[in-house]
């Protein structure tokens, strides 16, 4: 295995790992921004108020994109293994 591929691989991973989590990482962002906005106009300063709605959110986004994450784990899982022979040889 040269530097060049390890280097690849590990790319390939950080690549799929953001596009993975970048759905649920957004959903919290924005549903983070609009609480606190609200906090800040009412003038409720409760910690706790966020807390409830991101893992709402976040769960009807794994609910919804769900199947597409698994989709995409999955086929890079395939491909690392149909390739293991190219990169112990490469």
């Amino acid at each position: 295995m040269t530097q060049e591929l390890v280097l690849n691989l590990g790319q390939d991973a950080i690549r799929t790992t953001a596009l993975i989590s970048a759905p649920m990482l957004i959903a919290s962002l924005v549903i983070g921004l609009i609480i606190s906005v609200l906090q800040a106009v009412t003038q409720i300063n409760e910690s706790t108020l966020t807390f409830v709605p991101k893992m709402v959110v976040i769960f009807l986004v794994l609910v919804v994109a769900g199947p597409w994450m698994l989709a995409v784990m999955s086929h890079y899982t395939t491909v690392l293994y149909h390739n293991i022979a190219f990169f112990v040889r490469g």
